[in-house]
């Protein structure tokens, strides 16, 4: 309990900037009242972190950012084409991880890809809006799925 106190409270101190003892005190009681909230929840040192932090996790940071740029640019080119070529659709498209983090991982890189939203998450399943059945092709594809599921290999 004070370890994730002390984490918190310093990830506070770090992103706040500020330190007058206004803004300390209530760093301090944030980070309390969470951990009180996760003891509440008899959620502390029952989870184990299921992605581990490899060297395939900030490879996986960096594929994602490039990925993310990839789409941004073909959803600018399509919303700024005088026809428009926008077919929006939602589909569900096969998730292979086996852990509850790694389907949520899945689920929110799509989220993160511009054109793309998820919808729904299912065992085995995610449905997706896409505005383009070539952004529905390319998750089908599951590149995204098999890098994600190469981090929860790292177990």
């Amino acid at each position: 309990m004070l370890r994730l106190f002390i984490v918190l409270f310093g990830i506070w101190l770090a992103l706040s900037g500020h330190y007058t003892p206004f803004l300390i005190i209530s760093g301090a009681v944030c980070a309390a009242l969470c951990v009180a909230l996760v003891v509440r929840m008899d959620r502390i040192d029952r989870v184990a972190p299921l992605i581990h932090l490899t060297w395939r996790l900030p490879v996986y940071w960096v594929w994602l950012a490039w990925q993310v740029i990839l789409s941004s640019i073909d959803v600018t080119r399509r919303v700024l084409d005088p026809r428009l070529p926008i077919e929006p659709l939602i589909e569900r498209i096969p998730a292979t991880q086996k852990t509850d983090i790694g389907l949520v991982t899945y689920a929110n890189s799509i989220t993160l890809t511009p054109g793309t939203l998820t919808t729904d998450v299912r065992e085995g399943e995610i449905e997706v809006h896409a505005l383009s059945r070539h952004l529905v092709d390319d998750l089908i594809k599951s590149e995204m799925d098999r890098r994600v599921s190469e981090l929860e290999a790292d177990e």
